[in-house]
């Protein structure tokens, strides 16, 4: 039997659908400025993000079709971002956001082109299962990303290598990953605590090795240990409770859907991992 971790509960309250309504008219707005105002990327990215994150609070199994909507949004936008920063100078570039293709030009690399943005747009591709995309981000170079001069614990960036190295079949993924298993000892910590990492940094590491040798019985167990280590960061007091990212656990739901198009077994059943997004049943409804 699968084992059960619930999110806790959520009440939406009255005229939650005429807000979510409003909530996905703010964010188009967003996006359609996009093409006038590219360095506004970042915040736009976030806003995708909050918004899909917040369709899984009163959509848990993400069964509606704006829920799939809003995470397809979202992994257009994280795409666009990195297309339109690693473009030449004075081109543009074209991209496909929330239905309607957009004309973005070129933005300088700017603080948000970083190795944490770059991971999120990648798990949503992975989630959204857009081989294009995956594959173009992994184009992304990571002296790119350290060039936004953004803050982050030096594990990331052979995390980053680590996930490039195996979508594109390079030989270094093995080196790649134990490096990045290095970076994440406590002691060494500089930018983060000890609880961010054991709980919701390192676990996906874990997945990701168990997933990759092929181990369906510790990557169950290191699934399972996951979602409960997301529910125990993310429930500890009030504030983090009200935090949009503890909504859905992003990288191990990406990480299962790897899986689980790989055939494993997925063992663990969660508000955390929305239903309809890990066994893509909205996929091909719409062009992305």
């Amino acid at each position: 039997m699968p084992t059960k971790i619930s999110r806790p509960p959520y009440d939406p309250g009255e005229g939650s659908a005429e807000w979510l309504q409003e909530l996905d008219e703010d964010t188009l707005e967003e996006i359609d400025g996009l093409a006038e105002y590219p360095d506004s990327f970042g915040l736009t990215f976030s806003k995708t993000l909050n918004t899909a994150y917040v369709h899984c609070l009163h959509d848990p199994t993400a069964n509606a079709s704006e829920t799939w909507e809003a995470w397809v949004a979202a992994m257009q936008t994280g795409s666009a971002l990195f297309a339109s920063a690693t473009a030449p100078e004075g081109t543009s570039v074209d991209c496909m956001i929330a239905h309607k293709k957009r004309t973005i030009p070129a933005s300088d690399p700017r603080h948000f082109v970083n190795a944490g943005t770059w991971l999120q747009a990648f798990w949503l591709a992975v989630i959204c299962r857009d081989q294009d995309r995956m594959t173009r981000l992994c184009q992304v170079t990571v002296d790119q990303l350290r060039a936004s001069g953004a803050e982050f614990e030096e594990y990331i960036y052979p995390w980053v290598e680590a996930l490039q190295a195996y979508w594109l079949q390079r030989p270094d993924l093995g080196e790649k990953l134990v490096a990045a298993f290095d970076g994440t000892n406590p002691e060494n910590l500089r930018f983060v605590d000890r609880e961010l990492m054991l709980k919701i940094l390192y676990p996906p590491l874990n997945l990701f090795y168990r997933f990759i040798t092929q181990d369906t019985e510790k990557f169950s167990e290191a699934l399972v240990q996951a979602i409960q280590l997301h529910h125990e960061y993310w429930t500890a007091d009030e504030e983090r409770r009200e935090d949009l990212d503890g909504a859905v656990a992003l990288a191990p739901l990406a990480l299962a859907c790897l899986a689980y198009d790989a055939g494993q077994p997925i063992e663990v059943e969660s508000e955390y991992l929305p239903e309809n997004l890990l066994d893509r049943s909205w996929l091909g409804e719409f062009p992305t």
